[in-house]
């Protein structure tokens, strides 16, 4: 996956930025792990080099990006979660700078650090990054919007529309959890799933049906689940679930399958690669999740941005 090393202590400018209000934070030793990996690099690249960042919220990384592009950064490093990552890379990309970008994992899903083996321990991760390792991490788009790791619409999408980032900072993956049971009372009681999509794949005419989808980048889901084990941030290429079923019990087994890394043993889950997708729902602006967060609606059109991200790791 990595195709060449770059030295680091050649950068002039390195920013790193912290989402405070990422993952579960209240109780936890985080802001003290963000504070050693911002010591660490002021150790080996100086005082005048590094510098941090801190936002809360989302609307407040347009001010960090300024900051970014004046300094012309050579490196970025972005402390957060996945929804964190794809939003930072969207808007520094959208400005014209292409930094070196690197992620330390401080969100509720860190699949980008995972898939990417990011350690949260700040001294681990250091000698890490600091082999100037470059790894091409190619990003999808849906609708024009960026994401790294995974798409879905669905159940699960529906859920993530329904989580505020008030209950996702309390109760962290547990929000989800809740939320997941509340919307089976709800749309599921006494009736079967009534959403459906349909998909079409790199221009092919023909039509699959799917009462759910996910769409991977990375080989993770839902923060643990290996679901797509030839997938790789680094190709350029989509792999595909479409699950047919919409019952209670069709819903169970999913879950179940997924939990046991097992969806391709299921007859009514379609496996796929393309590297564009077309997709409509019964009901119009039907929520997207992209890496953990609710973007964009169907209809959709996803497909693969032409050149990769750098990232050091």
């Amino acid at each position: 996956m990595p195709n060449k090393h770059i030295d680091i202590h050649e950068f002039h400018k390195v920013v790193l930025i912290y989402n405070r209000n990422s993952g579960k934070q209240i109780f936890s030793s985080m802001f003290a792990r963000i504070n050693e990996v911002f010591r660490l690099l002021k150790l080996e690249l100086g005082t005048k080099v590094v510098t941090m960042l801190q936002i809360t919220r989302f609307d407040e990384l347009d001010g960090t990006v300024d900051h970014i592009v004046d300094v012309k950064a050579d490196w970025v490093i972005i402390a957060g979660g996945d929804g964190t990552i794809r939003a930072a890379i969207e808007k520094i990309y959208a400005r014209g700078c292409k930094p070196y970008i690197s992620v330390f994992p401080a969100g509720t899903v860190n699949l980008v650090a995972k898939e990417l083996n990011m350690n949260i321990e700040p001294h681990r991760w250091f000698f890490r990054v600091i082999k100037g390792l470059v790894i091409p991490v190619y990003m999808g788009r849906a609708n024009g919007n960026s994401f790294i790791t995974v798409a879905s619409m669905g159940f699960d999408s529906l859920v993530v529309d329904n989580v505020n980032e008030h209950t996702k900072k309390i109760l962290n993956k547990l929000a989800y959890v809740l939320k997941g049971g509340a919307l089976i009372r709800k749309e599921m009681l006494l009736k079967n799933w009534q959403y459906e999509f349909k998909i079409r794949f790199d221009d092919e005419e023909k039509t699959y049906t799917a009462a759910s989808i996910i769409v991977g980048k990375s080989r993770y889901y839902a923060g643990r689940y290996n679901l797509f084990r030839g997938a790789n941030l680094s190709e350029p290429v989509f792999h595909i679930a479409l699950f047919e079923g919409n019952t209670k019990v069709q819903f169970a087994r999913y879950a179940s399958l997924i939990a046991l890394e097992a969806i391709n043993t299921d007859p009514s889950i379609t496996i796929k690669q393309a590297h564009k997708l077309e997709i409509t729902c019964n009901e119009e602006n039907f929520p997207v999740e992209l890496d953990g967060d609710s973007i964009t609606a169907t209809p959709l059109v996803i497909e693969m941005d032409s050149e990769p991200i750098k990232f050091l790791g």
